[in-house]
């Protein structure tokens, strides 16, 4: 056994992999205020796992990642279509698409797939303490199934924010001047869905998409808390986030719970302090402008 496939390393590696990808990904979704597409995807990826499986009777691989990708951009797609009727508000459009997929998922495992390791309770909670029990060996180095396919898409992930950081930054900020430059903010949109819902497939047995949603969100936050300068958000958000998981590992061995609970737990004291600090930092620069105004002290 590598060092790699060892309990402890992968249990945390896997966790820091997941925690980085999500964040990296999900500064962009907090910035356009969009943070409730990551649970909107995050469920729907069930329907498209489970049409791959039916089209190629494989419950893991790239075929998989592909399935839940475009299922993702579907339910972004429905959300989007259902928005501009101007009848519904987005967060009622997210709120009748991501269900609809998710049920018809679950569906679809239970009357097709009762025999095969996919069901709804691993997509959502997952479990990142076993997964140094799957392992595949690449040139002679033995790695988690989980560990590898994470780590690969996190570069995937990173390779499109480097190649496209600045249409993805204008995209984000004035998608207006992004059309009117001709940038396509539109494709650069739905690419940006698509590498969410590859990560969250990738994630999902693993760590369960309830903890990738985590991940997605409440990093990118707090770090916009602490800086409003996009590049550095972005590593703040990925630092907390890699954190976060040896911090919760810890926890959950102390106390003997969920390890994958207790890393998305260990996301809320930074959120706490970054909020504490935010405060105390407006109260300070609040207090001097309040002075200047105030009555003269009497005599």
């Amino acid at each position: 056994m590598t060092l790699l496939a060892e309990p402890l390393v992968a249990i945390l590696v896997t966790g820091m992999l997941v925690g980085t990808s999500a964040a990296l990904l999900g500064s962009f979704l907090v910035l356009r205020g969009n943070s409730m597409l990551a649970d909107a995807i995050s469920h729907s990826i069930l329907f498209g796992i489970a049409v791959a499986w039916l089209l190629s009777g494989q419950t893991s691989g790239p075929v998989q990642i592909a399935g839940a990708a475009l299922s993702g951009v579907l339910a972004v797609f429905l959300i989007e279509t259902l928005t501009r009727t101007r009848r519904l508000r987005d967060d009622a459009a997210t709120g009748l698409v991501f269900p609809a997929l998710f049920s018809a998922g679950v569906l679809l495992i239970n009357v097709t797939a009762r025999d095969v390791h996919l069901d709804e309770h691993t997509v959502l909670l997952g479990e990142v303490g076993f997964v140094w029990l799957d392992t595949v060996t690449i040139a002679g180095i033995e790695l988690p199934r989980a560990m590898l396919a994470t780590g690969v898409m996190l570069l995937l992930d990173a390779a499109f924010v480097l190649a496209f950081y600045k249409a993805l930054k204008l995209a984000t900020f004035d998608p207006d001047l992004a059309r009117a430059l001709g940038l396509a903010p539109g494709i650069i949109f739905y690419a940006h869905l698509a590498l969410v819902s590859g990560t969250a497939v990738a994630a999902f047995d693993a760590v369960g998409v309830v903890l990738f949603i985590t991940f997605v969100v409440v990093p990118p936050a707090t770090a916009y808390l602490l800086t409003r300068r996009l590049l550095p958000m972005i590593a703040l958000a990925m630092l907390i986030a890699a954190l976060s998981a040896p911090l919760g590992y810890a926890l959950a061995i102390a106390l003997n719970v969920s390890i994958g609970g207790s890393m998305a737990l260990a996301n809320g004291p930074f959120l706490l302090a970054a909020y504490g600090w935010r405060r105390w930092r407006g109260g300070r620069r609040a207090a001097p402008a309040s002075a200047a105004y105030s009555d003269p002290p009497s005599a």
